[in-house]
């Protein structure tokens, strides 16, 4: 029944399952009411959308963000300093390093945090978001969508949306073995791996968790050579030696 605790936590579920496939509840920051469709939220204004490219740190909020921070439509253009401004002291930094990370690795982020508006009042928000590609396939940014869980009291209501970000971070794990299993195979770093993954999702069709999961299991059995093992066990068992060399 909507509305109802059971079909709160199924559909935020969905949402963090969707978005950890690589999709997008909205495609952008003008739908917020499909955002709280997936999310199961009947007040709109619980629910809004956000779009933020990398390159020039330029950020696209809902009005529904917006009023989330006290603002009115179109009132004032967001940045990543006001939206720092806005989160709880005790939450700055960590969302500071979350977004700086973003940047500098080329990936989403997600979040759990409380912001304060601008007449003071603190909310409790969830910060779901996933990777925004251009007409190449290219990782330009991030988007998703955030829900304002300040009034979600009910017990399972809560469960369900920490267990829709906790579904994401495993979703992710999966995804950071595959690359990790790339880089060792091919040389290359971080980014370049999952860009590799990012151009295989987009040329095949196939959700980037799914991908992902597949090359691991594959992947998994292959057995390497007997010089690389024995260089492996070598540089593993030295390992503390170049971590602290005094």
């Amino acid at each position: 029944m909507p509305g109802c605790p059971a079909h709160n936590q199924g559909v935020v579920s969905e949402a963090a399952r969707d978005l950890g496939d690589g999709g997008v509840a909205d495609g952008g920051p003008d739908g917020a009411e499909e955002a709280s469709e997936v999310v199961g939220v009947g007040e709109p204004q619980r629910v809004g959308s956000f779009r933020f490219w990398f390159a020039d740190q330029r950020w696209e909020w809902s009005p529904e963000v917006a009023a989330m921070h006290g603002y009115g439509v179109d009132e004032i253009t967001p940045t990543t300093e006001l939206l720092l401004k806005h989160k709880h002291p005790e939450d700055r930094d960590r969302v500071s390093a979350a977004i700086t990370e973003s940047i500098r690795s080329g990936e989403p982020f997600s979040s759990r945090h409380r912001i304060i508006d601008t007449r003071g009042a603190e909310h409790h928000v969830v910060v779901v978001g996933t990777a925004l590609t251009d007409d190449d396939g290219a990782v330009v940014g991030t988007e998703g969508f955030y829900v304002d869980v300040t009034e979600a009291v009910d017990r399972e209501l809560q469960a369900g949306l920490t267990a829709a970000v906790d579904e994401l971070s495993r979703s992710r794990a999966v995804i950071e073995q595959a690359k990790g299993m790339l880089m060792f195979a091919y040389g290359i770093d971080a980014g370049r791996a999952f860009d590799v993954l990012v151009w295989r999702s987009q040329r095949t069709n196939v959700k980037l968790r799914e991908l992902a999961a597949q090359l691991v299991a594959d992947l998994t059995p292959v057995t390497v050579s007997a010089a690389v093992r024995t260089r492996v066990d070598q540089l593993l068992i030295t390992t503390h030696r170049r971590v602290h060399p005094d």
